[in-house]
């Protein structure tokens, strides 16, 4: 069960491991990933969209994914700075390995903490959908073990692991500030003591 259907959420793992959904190249975000409408008219919540994912290209897709599954697309994915289908495919537990996306889509995608890599040269040449897949996310391995092949790619950058494994920037920006006030209040409460004695 994923998350979008209700169930608790997945630890976070590096290392997903599922079947391949190969897409082409230059799917836009707007009309590709998501009906145009999810986009205009602001949906946020990733229980309302996860049925309209890939609705246009794919139909059904949301009831034949699993959590883990891989979608592997080629140049240009998710044209535009927008974040819905990422809030689907974060809810569905998918990963995101690509040739090329733009710097705000990719930047949309993490920080909603969906794993995803991106400048993948040939990515889509070395699978095909149905195929299982094994990705490191952290190290930027893609490992097609239907083929029994492999290739290395860039990782996720270290100064973005935090974000990722807590589940997109608010999450993260949550438990910083709740850092931030244990620290304060520990800090505070030193002081007291200091005083005291």
């Amino acid at each position: 069960m994923s998350a979008a259907s209700g169930a608790p959420p997945r630890p976070f793992a590096w290392v997903m491991r599922g079947r391949c959904w190969r897409l082409g190249h230059d799917v836009p975000h707007m009309g590709g990933v998501v009906p145009m409408r999810i986009v205009s008219e602001m949906w946020h919540d990733p229980q309302a969209i996860v049925p309209h994912l890939f609705e246009e290209t794919d139909p059904g897709f949301h009831e034949r994914c699993r959590p883990g599954d891989i979608i592997v697309a080629g140049r240009n994915f998710g044209m535009g700075p927008k974040m819905q289908g990422y809030l689907a495919m974060h809810a569905l537990g998918l990963g995101l390995v690509c040739e090329s996306m733009s710097f705000l889509a990719w930047r949309e995608a993490i920080g909603i903490g969906l794993p995803v890599l991106t400048d993948c040269t040939d990515a889509t040449a070395a699978c095909a959908t149905g195929d299982e897949l094994e990705v490191d996310f952290r190290a930027g391995r893609l490992r097609n073990l239907t083929r029994g092949t492999e290739q290395h790619f860039k990782g996720i950058p270290p100064a973005l692991h935090e974000v990722v494994e807590a589940g997109g920037t608010t999450a993260w920006l949550k438990a910083w500030w709740a850092r931030q006030g244990s620290s304060a209040a520990a800090a505070a409460s030193a002081a007291i003591t200091r005083q005291e004695i």
